[in-house]
């Protein structure tokens, strides 16, 4: 709903982090709070697409005008339901919703499993370059974890041609919404530390890992699993069930009848207005800044300034009962990234 992203723009504002806008598009309430944004690109395009559903140059541009928008993020996957386009029922598609996405009412919105501008890595890399000098914003790249084959290649080229996405968005397997198929969010996508550790290998062995931001996503909302995905080499963790969760969420898993109780995930007006922007975007901001300072307090203790001073050998993990290995120890690699002297206990 509208107040939902209201609470989320206000709330980011004040806690100062960023916000994706997902696959709909960019709406007024996404600007209303005034805080920084990433304008994310799936497969169907909504908000930059042509009547023929193509790519349009003249609405990238026109998104990319918009001072919040920092960056663009193309999403080949998600942890919610890999491989598998989203459903918009035509009952929840208004008029406003309409114009955004830049969709027909009447029918149900059906995005498709992947993207038309792209088949393989050559031409995807060559989507990321047009798109960014098209716009002159960094452009990533945001995908859950299956074959691992996919990664290899687009490392290779990276390292060869110098091209390829500013950033990396790891999303485990675990993440999703109340909307995705369950056996989507129990089976397909590896999990969060299993795809993100193979992935970064395969960039650490190249030697590239430096030059792309690495961004963790899936159930790191959390101050442990925030600071193991900062220990395995992210550089920003995005955070989405759990700040549904701060607004009202309560997973009641009514995400596509448009009966969402909280009022977060519809547009009837009876349930929506149990969302206030004046309330609840304080409430996401209060839990950014306490998993923030959780965050550090644990850092602190561990004698360090910033999270991304962990390092591999600094987690131990239980592999059995009784057996506990390091990170390091467990997916074999070590990070390589600069840190500055740990603070003194």
């Amino acid at each position: 709903s509208k107040q939902a992203v209201r609470s989320l723009s206000k709330g980011a504002h004040i806690a100062g982090c960023w916000l994706n806008t997902g696959e709909g598009g960019l709406s007024s309430y996404h600007l209303e709070g005034g805080c920084d944004l990433v304008f994310q690109i799936g497969t169907a395009k909504y908000g930059v697409r042509d009547s023929m559903g193509n790519l349009s140059d003249e609405k990238l541009i026109e998104i990319a005008a918009h001072d919040n928008v920092k960056m663009f993020e193309i999403k080949i996957s998600q942890g919610a339901k890999p491989g598998k386009g989203g459903v918009l029922p035509s009952k929840k598609i208004t008029k406003e919703i309409s114009r955004i996405r830049g969709i027909p009412m009447g029918k149900d919105c059906l995005s498709p499993s992947r993207h038309s501008a792209f088949n393989d890595i050559d031409s995807m890399l060559g989507f990321i370059e047009m798109i960014a000098k098209e716009t002159g914003l960094p452009v990533g790249i945001k995908s859950a974890i299956g074959q691992i084959n996919f990664w290899e290649e687009l490392a290779d080229k990276m390292q060869k041609t110098g091209t390829g996405p500013d950033f990396i968005t790891i999303d485990g397997g675990e993440g999703g919404t109340g909307a995705a198929p369950l056996t989507f969010a129990d089976h397909v996508a590896l999990p969060y530390k299993i795809g993100f550790a193979r992935v970064y290998q395969i960039f650490l062995d190249k030697g590239i890992t430096e030059d792309i931001t690495w961004i963790g996503s899936g159930k790191l909302g959390f101050p442990d699993r925030a600071i193991v995905a900062f220990a395995m080499g992210a550089d920003m963790i995005n955070i989405a069930r759990e700040a549904m969760l701060s607004i009202g969420c309560i997973q009641a898993l009514k995400c596509h009848t448009d009966k969402c109780p909280a009022g977060i995930a519809t547009q009837n007006p009876w349930f929506k207005n149990a969302v206030s922007p004046k309330v609840h975007s304080l409430r996401y901001a209060r839990f950014v800044e306490s998993l923030r300072n959780e965050v550090l307090a644990v850092t602190n203790s561990c004698g360090y300034e910033h999270p991304a001073q962990f390092n591999m050998e600094d987690i131990e993990l239980s592999v059995s009962p009784g057996h506990f290995k390091t990170l390091k120890e467990i997916h074999g690699y070590e990070l390589v990234r600069e840190r500055s002297a740990p603070v003194l206990a």
